[in-house]
């Protein structure tokens, strides 16, 4: 039988079933044609088993991956309940059939194996796992907002017992395989290249028996008191990390802890139920969708050159202290020995420290050795001087916000790089078109705007201007993939794309707190929303007199309409600068915990007492968000509602289930949306809440954004 997707031979009476036969894919996945070759080779094999086939093995031909696991293209293609759980039945049935030969079946797993790969080898006897680093054993479902549906939270629970499944289940969480063999996930570890040959010289050996303290736990678990006090525990630890906004996790607990004990067809059924009902939900659909931006963002899309694209290797950043230290760490992380440059021994300290704080971060979770710590860390090389930047392949400038600094300083650096030398700005607000006027080379310069804490926000916007060279653009952007960040490619205007739509974020909370609403109600209602924190907590955080003044910036370009309250200004002057100061909306401890509210910052407010409802308060505070991302449209700053999602969920934390800001908008509906604005319009303030002309547009043609 002759197969696409699939390879199976019979060698000394063992089957061998191989994934990633079509080079096409970039890695093997469970798609319509490849699960219908496996169901139909698994029936085959059932056939001849015991007979001519004493054993098989399932392997995969791709050293990236096992299997990635279900097609989710092939999922989002469902519409229907109905539909979605006899999908998921399919599969179980294939992966049942598995379970159910009467020849041992042993899965080697080297590379990803992820979802339905998850699944498919816990249907096996026997699981033997690579030590190769890209190995990745887990079942992520649960973060595009659905159930494992192929048996995965029926099996894991057997072979791994009851906590640390619902661990890996809730969490959507990966291990490797030394982890893997650890949570007795794998049997057995080994080197890629033997994984095959120790599974064939083993496949007829038995399995170790279970160890007396796992036989006890088991029978502990089987306890329905301990039972139920693990299911509460979990059920605690999901509505912590969640605030209760995500479906899946509370579903996957309630099928979990309902079906425990059930025989497999009965279990399977509700499992199957479910993966129908949440696959088919919004909340799935938009994480569905915010999966597929995700995955789009993976490939250059932007603007071709004939030339050479630059590939980086080493770097350097100019400014050190905070943000200088946290791109440094950036480059250090992913191998590339950076040069960082400032014009004091106290700034190449502060950088220093923050390089060190991440990277002890890492060593804290385990992600790292105590071995790795030491030599990154010291793969930083802090200068006065401009020794070595003629070795460098990018430079980043992290220095002052101040235009005329910047352009004295890239017209100084400039004449110490190779004329090939990748050189940017990680500027927040400032122009980089009136920047690049300062360079003898302005085609190989552009925006390269980090988000603080660089360690830990993905996304990076590469800002472009007039003369940039295509290759510059592209180089740029395969360098951030390269070290694991999120890239959106803007065109220049005042704040970009994030900080010109989180400005109303701000500017709207501090309205609310001149017209006496209150501050609780304020934080309270835009964290109940979704959002990371709420405007006052992020105020602290970005720092109010930096808020203060990229606000200025904003407003001087864009008009009234992104006019800002004074009180910010009035606050910073008067020494509330947020987290840094310790002292801002809240106040820190010198870790830079928060401890409290700050009772001086009542002084500026004025005195509570409007009443508010909570859904007015996120209609004040997001609508004019969305009226900016229209603008931002029509000024050709990016040209699809994909990059503003993709930009305010991994720039600012907008909550993924509710799929970006313009996908939210298109869900609420366009034309209620701009009715409550219309009304804010006359109520509140004309100049913030009159319907841009991109927006009146859309409404007349009934037409959405992600219809542009």
């Amino acid at each position: 039988m002759s197969y696409n997707q699939i390879t199976f031979e019979v060698e000394n009476d063992i089957g061998l079933i191989g994934f990633g036969k079509d080079e096409s894919l970039s890695m093997p996945i469970l798609n319509e044609e490849a699960l219908r070759e496996l169901r139909d080779c698994v029936e085959d094999v059932a056939k001849r088993q015991k007979s001519e086939i004493k054993g098989l093995i399932i392997y995969s031909h791709n050293p990236k991956a096992f299997l990635a696991g279900a097609d989710i293209k092939l999922i989002s293609s469902m519409t229907t309940e109905t539909e979605a759980a006899a999908g998921a039945e399919t599969g179980q049935v294939i992966f049942n059939s598995i379970e159910d030969l009467k020849i041992p079946v042993t899965a080697c797993v080297s590379g990803v194996c992820l979802g339905g790969g998850c699944e498919l080898i816990l249907a096996c006897d026997k699981i033997y796992v690579s030590d190769a680093p890209n190995t990745q054993i887990g079942l992520p479902e649960v973060q595009l907002g659905f159930i494992p549906g192929f048996g995965g939270t029926y099996r894991l629970p057997k072979r791994i017992g009851l906590p640390n499944s619902l661990d890996m289940i809730l969490s959507g969480k990966k291990v490797n395989g030394r982890k893997a063999k650890k949570l007795g996930l794998a049997d057995e570890v080994y080197p890629a290249e033997n994984l095959l040959r120790m599974a064939k010289d083993k496949i007829f050996k038995k399995n170790k028996q279970k160890s007396i303290q796992d036989n006890i736990q088991d029978l502990a678990i089987d306890n329905f008191v301990t039972r139920k006090m693990i299911f509460s525990k979990a059920r605690e630890s999901v509505m912590k990390k969640t605030k209760g906004f995500y479906q899946a996790p509370l579903k996957i607990l309630e099928v979990m802890e309902e079906g425990y004990g059930k025989g497999r067809t009965a279990y399977l059924a509700m499992e199957s139920q479910a993966f129908g009902e949440l696959c088919m939900g919004s909340q799935s659909q938009n994480l569905q969708h915010l999966f597929f931006l995700m995955d789009n963002s993976k490939k250059y899309n932007g603007p071709k050159g004939e030339g050479v694209v630059t590939k980086v290797e080493t770097g350097g950043v100019l400014g050190a202290g905070t943000m200088g230290g946290g791109i440094a760490w950036l480059f250090a992380n992913n191998g590339q020995s950076p040069i960082m440059k400032d014009i004091s021994t106290d700034a190449l300290e502060l950088g220093l420290k923050q390089s060190a704080q991440n990277f002890k971060g890492a060593l804290k979770r385990k992600k790292i050795s105590p071995y790795d710590f030491e030599k990154m860390q010291r793969s930083i090389h802090p200068t006065l001087s401009f020794d070595g930047f003629k070795n460098i392949d990018l430079l980043i400038e992290a220095i002052v916000e101040n235009m005329e600094i910047k352009k004295k300083v890239f017209a100084e650096t400039e004449s110490y790089l190779r004329e090939d030398c990748l050189i940017t700005s990680n500027t927040s607000s400032l122009s980089i078109e009136e920047m690049s006027q300062a360079l003898k080379r302005p085609e190989r310069f552009a925006g390269l705007h980090f988000f603080n804490p660089v360690h830990r926000m993905p996304l990076v916007e590469i800002i472009t201007h007039s003369k940039v060279a295509p290759e510059t653009v592209e180089a740029l952007y395969k360098w951030c993939l390269k070290v694991k960040k999120t890239p959106i490619i803007v065109n220049d205007g005042p704040g970009f794309l994030v900080n010109r739509i989180l400005m109303p974020y701000m500017n709207e909370a501090m309205f609310l707190l001149e017209e006496g609403v209150d501050f609780k109600a304020i934080e309270k209602a835009c964290v109940n929303f979704g959002m990371p924190m709420g405007p006052f907590r992020l105020m602290d955080e970005v720092g109010i007199d930096v808020g203060a003044k990229v606000a200025k910036i904003i407003h001087d370009g864009l008009g009234d309409r992104l006019k800002s309250s004074s009180m910010s200004s009035k606050i910073a002057e008067s020494g509330f600068l947020g987290k840094k100061n310790s002292k801002g909306f809240y106040l820190y401890d010198s870790k830079g915990k928060e401890d409290g509210e700050n009772e001086e910052m009542r002084s500026f407010f004025k005195a509570s007492g409007k009443s508010m409802d909570e859904k007015q308060i996120q209609m004040r505070i997001f609508l004019p968000m969305i009226n900016e991302a229209s603008y931002i449209l029509e000024d050709k700053i990016v040209d699809k509602a994909e990059t503003v999602d993709l930009g305010m969920i991994f720039g600012t934390g907008f909550p993924p289930f509710r799929g970006g800001l313009c996908k939210y908008a298109d869900n609420e509906g366009l034309e209620r949306i701009v009715g409550v604005m219309r009304d804010f319009a006359k109520d509140v303030s004309s100049e913030r809440y009159t319907p841009s002309p991109l927006l009146e547009k859309m409404i007349k043609e009934k037409i959405k954004f992600y219809d542009l």
